[in-house]
């Protein structure tokens, strides 16, 4: 079983999540002006919120959802790290001293520090309320994926539980609670993170060609019954796939279920028959594993772990496996081994029932070590623009983003000077790129240490760490709990920033005593976070880097462009900055409801009726909010463009 229930994991785990909340009450009684509530006075140690801005930069996505996409495809997950590491060049250059010395509480301050506009506190606030939004989803979507595997728990219920623990610290406490528990996440994470690395490097590859075996026949059709006479297995003669020409039912000996292989015709002539996996959905909504009810009882069907090395180099020849491995040679034997990946295809049966099927895709290791192998970057090395521009814009929206993101601006007002916030953020690039680099350890290791869920691949950490130690997986696993805890509450403070000191104070004018701001920011948190409760449920099927990416094209699009403009475009106006703010917002979510990824992934239609010619809109929506600002600011040059 993959998923089998841990009392080590489940106690680490309380204990986790007691002490957090534990912090939270202590600390909460720093908290109870606006200053405090929002920026912790301005009195973090720059050290601590340089590891602060690691523990709120590396999120669910950084975790789960870029090593799992590095076990599930190979390098290409780690061009989200490359993507996420550069973006901080322009938080240290560009934006960390300017935002400390024009801002106080939220990133609208800054974007109003020279105008006094209620246009550009509207624009910003909502600006801050949709890119959190978004961010907060694939962390209530990780929150849910770690608690299964953790508590036995429906996803929901892993959803509805880091909702309310999260919504409990950002209440009792904010700023100052926030950031000790962002500083000892980061920490954690990545100590323990280099210690998995350690162990991978020390357990090396093995070649395990037993747990899903494939046979070559020297038959060059197929032949349902040849086939199975060569296999010396009996058909199930009741078969929604008679017609198919690449899949087979067996029976198994035992009677109970069946087992199901595919069958791939080589250049030579040859046939490779290898076990897959399947699962069935019925009509009633039920779910069958290899014919059986889904279950972990004696008669019920469960998938298998995946993920291992077939073939090893040369110099190998007659062992099983390699032994401990440095951390380059590590990349040399993967690059001339052979790993087995996993594909999928869904197959419509005459009952009405659908079957998916997981089949093994034996992938020669030079292969998963280059760009281009997962769909989202297939356009890297095809003749297509529109995939080679959604790449770009990708890796511009991850670029510009990082330094667009409410949830680390805010951090910079929690440090008392400019020097103290450059130096945070030079603690903080240190911490994030060595992690990255450990990522690429991690999904690698997981890719072939025979531990994944072929249905899950944001498991992929948390899993490697269970093949290694039932300990390490339940502080692993506590800790990327905490990770998400950490990520939501930075997120879910700068909304109720955003709602309390921008809308209601300073659109709507509404005059507010400091405790009186702090309860309204309460109240906001808690709004915000049973929205992001109910969108982590929703969007479950996702991975969590690829909801990201759309977070960060929203930030790049509406927030860059104005903020760097008003730093160094002294004709810049109040007109401009509201109009960018508005036309990149707009523009960038609508493009992304219209792309062919949401239609297909969120909709459920079909993604070829999309409207918009790639799915990535910051190559399109960043230059066009920066255009929008130059050509506002140049027709509102006059003595009231500052007084909007």
């Amino acid at each position: 079983m993959i998923y089998e229930p841990s009392m080590t994991a489940v106690v680490v785990f309380f204990a986790f999540v007691g002490f957090t909340i534990g912090l939270s009450f202590y600390l909460g009684g720093k908290a109870k002006s606006s200053a405090g509530y929002f920026a912790a006075h301005g009195q973090i140690p720059w050290f601590i919120n340089g590891i602060a801005f690691a523990g709120d930069y590396l999120s669910a996505a950084s975790f789960l959802g870029i090593c799992g996409m590095i076990a599930a495809y190979g390098y290409d997950g780690f061009l989200y790290s490359i993507g996420y590491l550069a973006g901080w060049i322009v938080a240290l250059f560009v934006i960390a001293e300017p935002m400390k010395r024009l801002g106080k509480f939220t990133f609208a301050d800054a974007l109003d520090a020279k105008f006094d506009s209620r246009g550009i506190k509207a624009a910003a606030g909502i600006s801050t309320l949709i890119v959190s939004v978004f961010y907060l989803i694939p962390q209530m979507v990780g929150a849910g994926v770690l608690i299964q595997p953790l508590l036995g728990f429906p996803h929901w219920v892993g959803v509805l539980l880091v909702g309310a623990v999260v919504i409990t610290i950002v209440v009792t406490a904010g700023m100052v609670s926030t950031t000790w528990v962002q500083f000892l996440k980061g920490s954690l994470l990545v100590v323990f993170s280099a210690i998995l690395v350690v162990m991978v490097l020390q357990q090396g590859f093995k070649v395990d060609n037993e747990s899903f075996p494939s046979r070559s026949l020297s038959i060059g059709e197929f032949d349902r019954q040849a086939i199975a006479e060569a296999m010396n297995r009996e058909l199930v003669e009741t078969s929604n796939w008679a017609d198919n020409d690449q899949y087979l039912q067996f029976t198994r000996e035992d009677g109970d279920g069946y087992d199901v292989y595919r069958a791939d015709i080589q250049e030579d002539g040859t046939m490779i028959v290898s076990e897959a996996q399947s699962i069935t959905t019925m009509p009633n909504g039920d779910t069958l594993i290899g014919g059986l009810p889904k279950g972990d009882q004696p008669g019920e069907g469960h998938l298998r772990p995946v993920g291992r090395i077939k073939v090893l180099p040369n110099e190998y020849i007659g062992q099983a496996e390699t032994g401990p491995l440095g951390p380059l040679e590590f990349f040399d034997v993967l690059n001339r081994s052979t790993v087995v990946l996993w594909g999928n295809e869904t197959l419509k049966n005459e009952d009405g029932s659908t079957t998916k099927v997981f089949y093994q895709k034996p992938t020669s290791g030079s292969q998963v070590l280059r760009p281009g192998e997962h769909p989202r970057f297939a356009g890297i090395r095809s003749d297509s623009w529109t995939g080679k521009f959604n790449f770009l814009s990708l890796m511009l929206a991850l670029f510009c983003g990082t330094a667009s993101l409410p949830h680390i601006l805010i951090r910079y007002y929690t440090v008392k000077d400019a020097a103290a916030a450059r130096k945070s953020t030079i603690v903080g690039i240190t911490s994030i790129g060595f992690f990255y680099v450990l990522t690429l350890y991690l999904g690698l290791g997981a890719m072939t240490s025979g531990t994944l869920d072929v249905t899950n691949s944001n498991m992929a950490a948390p899993l490697l760490a269970r093949g290694m130690s039932g300990l390490l997986f339940a502080i692993i696993s506590a800790i990327a709990f905490t990770t998400v805890l950490g990520t939501v509450s930075g997120l879910i403070l700068a909304s109720s920033g955003a709602v309390a000191h921008d809308l209601l104070s300073g659109v709507m004018g509404m005059e507010f005593s400091e405790n009186s701001q702090v309860r309204i920011a309460k109240l906001a948190a808690v709004v915000v976070g049973a929205i992001a409760i109910v969108l982590g449920i929703l969007f479950r099927n996702l991975n969590v880097s690829y909801l990201v990416g759309w977070a960060f094209s929203i930030a790049a699009s509406a927030n860059l462009p104005a903020l760097i403009m008003l730093l160094f475009w002294k004709r810049t106006t109040a007109q401009g900055i509201i109009a960018s703010v508005i036309v990149g917002m707009f523009s960038s979510l609508g493009w992304i409801l219209l792309s062919a990824d949401t239609f297909e992934k969120v909709y459920g239609i079909d993604p070829l009726s999309s409207p918009v010619p790639f799915s990535q809109p910051g190559i399109v929506t960043i230059p066009l909010a920066l255009v929008t600002l130059i050509v506002v600011s140049l027709m509102t040059q006059n003595g009231k463009a500052t007084t909007t």
